[in-house]
């Protein structure tokens, strides 16, 4: 029986199929998935890589949690000071899994240039800013060192930047309106000692950093007083309840805000791309296996007196269907290889040359992300195999309906 088993294997081998009617179908099948291997594999590195991205840039700008009077949760601008003499600051130790947390203060002004102006807010941040967030950000020049004496240096985007047409080292005076609304406004001078460009348009066209002791000495406030609080959580899938536990955490005069919370139309946006990674998914698996199913089909059709004489020779039902899904596994195996060096290759041109742009008008980047995560590789071809494995079962069934005596008469 060995032997036989061993002739049937060779015969229905993919080499066995060159000159057979079988062999466009598998060809179809292997290709088919291939490419569903390297549609799954795209969506899923850029779906999550975008995601990721996204949630990045508005925390560089943001923090995860902000913590800030009622009276300014809604808006960008300090307007009441907060003492820094706070239980959570500079060390959250009330709660697990915040990584740091900084003190800023936001001022609304605008800049006027000989050629234009343009409104603004300065953010003004502190020796215990983590700039690390805008490093990747940083196109041209330095960032500002706030770390000793007053400085003028700030960061200004790319965007304000050809607007304003102001370039590296150029300065620019600044008007701040003070609070009766009234009065004379504050004027600074500033110098450009960076650009950024962050690919967030509501960011870019926004912000313009700086040292928070600008904002400090116009708003007449305290050295100890700031405008809110930045927190980063450690665990992004964690952010809501970590918000809850630094709401419940805080004094009762203050509130606490998620970026979840704050830019929810963008989170709701995001959540869209689970959904749509799931219907690619499950449409390309759904392609795949139906070729599969056409393939094995054929094929037990194409060999039906091979199936009945391993029957005659005492062979089982299971053991003539194992070798039709051994065969079939093959063929799965070699389209799930071509697929991800196709895809993974791809994906990591992408990565490392960044070939498609993308308007961040509209997708809050330059450059279509990528996130390659072996995790998911392997689930995927994993997940491909078993479910392909599983509804081939089906029809390999018909295999216990052929009868050893009508099938080797068959011509």
């Amino acid at each position: 029986m060995n032997v036989e088993y061993f002739i049937a294997k060779r015969l229905l081998s993919a080499k066995g199929h060159k000159s057979s009617v079988s062999a466009p179908i598998i060809k179809i099948a292997i290709v088919a998935i291939a490419l569903g291997m390297v549609m799954m594999l795209i969506s899923v590195a850029t779906g999550i890589g975008l995601q990721q991205k996204i949630r990045e840039k508005v925390a560089a700008f943001n923090g995860h949690i902000t913590i800030s009077n009622y009276e300014d949760n809604q808006s960008q601008v300090s307007v009441t000071p907060i003492s820094i003499h706070q239980r959570f600051y500079p060390n959250f130790r009330d709660v697990t899994g915040i990584s740091h947390v900084q003190a800023v203060a936001a001022k609304a002004g605008i800049i006027r240039t000989p050629n234009a102006f343009e409104g603004i807010i300065f953010k003004g941040v502190g020796k215990d800013y983590q700039w690390n967030n805008l490093k990747e950000y940083l196109v041209e020049g330095a960032l500002p060192n706030v770390q000793h004496q007053l400085t003028n240096q700030v960061l200004l985007s790319e965007y304000l930047s050809k607007r304003l047409l102001l370039k590296l080292g150029d300065t620019f005076t600044a008007y701040f309106m003070k609070e009766d609304g009234v009065s004379m406004p504050n004027l600074r001078v500033f110098k450009v000692v960076g650009i950024y460009n962050s690919g967030f348009q509501e960011f870019d066209a926004t912000y313009v950093i700086g040292d928070i002791r600008h904002v400090q000495r116009i708003n007449k406030w305290r050295p100890d007083e700031v405008g809110s609080f930045e927190v980063f959580v450690s665990d992004f899938t964690q952010i809501k309840n970590k918000g809850e536990e630094v709401y419940s955490q805080t004094s009762s005069t203050l509130d606490s805000q998620t970026i979840v919370e704050k830019y929810y139309y963008i989170f709701e946006w995001l959540a869209l791309f689970d959904f749509n990674i799931v219907v690619i998914l499950i449409v390309m698996i759904v392609v795949a296996t139906i070729n599969m199913v056409v393939a094995l089909l054929v094929l037990i059709l194409e060999r039906t007196q091979l199936i009945g004489i391993l029957k005659a020779l005492g062979a089982s039902n299971w053991s003539v269907r194992k070798l039709f899904l051994f065969n079939a596994f093959h063929l799965i195996v070699k389209g799930l290889l071509w697929g991800n060096g196709i895809g993974l290759g791809l994906l990591f041109l992408q990565h490392y040359f960044g070939i498609i742009h993308l308007n961040p008008e509209n997708y809050y980047v330059n450059e279509a992300p990528v996130y390659i995560d072996w995790l998911y590789v392997v689930a995927l071809n994993l997940g491909t195999i078993l479910v392909c494995l599983l509804v081939l079962l089906i029809p390999s069934y018909i295999i216990t309906k052929i009868s050893p005596i009508k099938a080797i008469r068959f011509d």
